[in-house]
């Protein structure tokens, strides 16, 4: 019975607020939010407590970087059961839920104590904020948005930027004041008051949950979308993975997740090699950062009002023009062009990530396919920074290897060729 009054009261509030502005708008606001909120279990973050896990538990930088690989590269393999569960009890429920187990295991990470417990730490953060946290936010974004999906969820990210901005400051500012342990409290507790509150009283699964449509209106039909985005159309899992146009997308997207995060890990090395000291290379990272900000709401613009595939295509191919600018950074000014062409490879990556799957593959079972989309995204990441690390290794330099691997996103460009968009009949299996 208090469930039935609490499901009503928050229909009220959602139908009160959706008479003054569509309530798309509102569930955009709270998967920004739940990205910001994701910061305790980004990368980003870890930053600042490398040196004193380190010192504080005795164990080398090696083996927690190593433990930290690990934990994510395992992590992500349940992100398949988490979209399942969405499907079938409610992104609500399930943000939730997740929300609420994402501050213990904050909380539960100023008690490890040794290298397991520090991995078991690592995969539970990496698990539930990079990973459940993420898909939920994506999921409840697409749900409720189909013509402008595309600019919604290049806005979305935005608050993952916020959190690179506020929770490493925050965290180091935690450590001086309270120590690195009860630093972890706080922001258990930070996580809570955030998201707690707000998903339980904001999310609406579906705009078609409380008589709504996607964008506050009747879907058109307009470009390529047809009846794609009916909240009752689309294929199973199963039925995706049996299509090539879910490998294309994958492979294209896993390689520009694995290229990023390559770059990323070796882009001070590679201009250190090329002549440019340290503290220069590392202000490259901003420059990308604001390119990447101020590119993404045009990236997701576009995406919304141009065909899919040559859209896909300039993003693989931007990313293939970066790898080429950082072999040849040779002074400040190549540098500088290097970090504007990765900042709007970032961008496309980004703006396509979430918006291909749903675009291609319906609404209906979006979870499970994201789920299993972001754990071979994730697999790819994960593998990115090997190639570099053996080109220094091998040969010590990075040019040659960063001009072959610059070939890959051309060669999945030209895989687009074969995309289509495969016939979506409801609850196809």
């Amino acid at each position: 019975m208090l469930l039935v009054k609490h499901s009503t009261l928050r229909d009220s509030l959602s139908l009160g607020i959706n008479r003054r502005l569509f309530y798309g708008w509102v569930m955009l606001g709270v998967g920004g939010l739940a990205f910001f909120a994701s910061g305790p279990g980004q990368s980003h973050i870890f930053s600042v407590y490398v040196s004193p896990l380190s010192d504080d538990l005795g164990i080398s930088r090696t083996s927690i970087s190593s433990a930290y690989a690990l934990a994510t590269l395992v992590a992500a393999f349940g992100l398949p059961y988490v979209g399942r569960l969405i499907d079938r009890i409610g992104v609500r429920r399930v943000a939730l839920g997740v929300a609420v187990l994402f501050g213990l295991a904050a909380i539960g990470f100023s008690r490890v104590a040794g290298l397991l417990g520090l991995a078991l730490g690592f995969a539970a953060l990496r698990f539930l904020g990079q990973g459940s946290l993420a898909l939920s936010s994506s999921y409840l974004v697409s749900q409720w948005f189909s013509r402008r999906r595309g600019f919604a969820l290049s806005l979305m990210p935005l608050g993952f930027s916020l959190s690179m901005a506020v929770h490493p400051p925050l965290a180091q500012w935690l450590i001086d004041q309270v120590g690195w342990r009860a630093s972890w409290l706080w922001l258990g507790l930070v996580t809570w008051a955030l998201l707690v509150p707000m998903l339980a009283v904001l999310v609406q699964n579906r705009p078609e949950d409380i008589g709504l449509a996607p964008d506050g209106e009747a879907p058109s039909g307009r470009h390529e979308q047809g009846h794609r985005d009916a909240a009752h159309t689309g294929l199973t899992l199963h039925a995706a993975l049996r299509t090539r146009s879910f490998w294309i997308i994958a492979l294209g997207l896993s390689s520009l997740s694995m290229l990023v995060t390559g770059m990323f890990f070796h882009q001070v090395s590679v201009f250190s090699l090329q002549g440019l000291d340290a503290q220069t290379a590392a202000r490259a990272f901003s420059v990308s950062a604001v390119v990447m900000v101020i590119t993404m709401p045009v990236f997701g613009y576009l995406l919304d009002r141009l065909p899919t595939r040559p859209m896909f295509a300039s993003a693989l191919l931007i990313m293939s023009a970066a790898l080429v600018a950082l072999a040849w950074v040779e002074d400040i000014a190549s540098m500088i062009l290097f970090s504007v062409v990765f900042g709007l490879a970032n961008a496309g990556l980004q703006s396509h990530y979430s918006f291909m799957w749903p675009r291609y593959f319906g609404r209906r079972y979006l979870g499970s396919i994201q789920g299993a989309a972001q754990t071979i995204g994730v697999v790819g990441a994960s593998v990115g920074p090997l190639p570099l690390g053996l080109a220094f290794d091998l040969f010590g330099r990075y040019t040659g290897t960063l001009y072959l691997l610059a070939a890959l996103p051309v060669a999945c460009a030209f895989m687009l060729l074969f995309l289509k968009a495969p016939s979506l009949e409801p609850g196809r299996r």
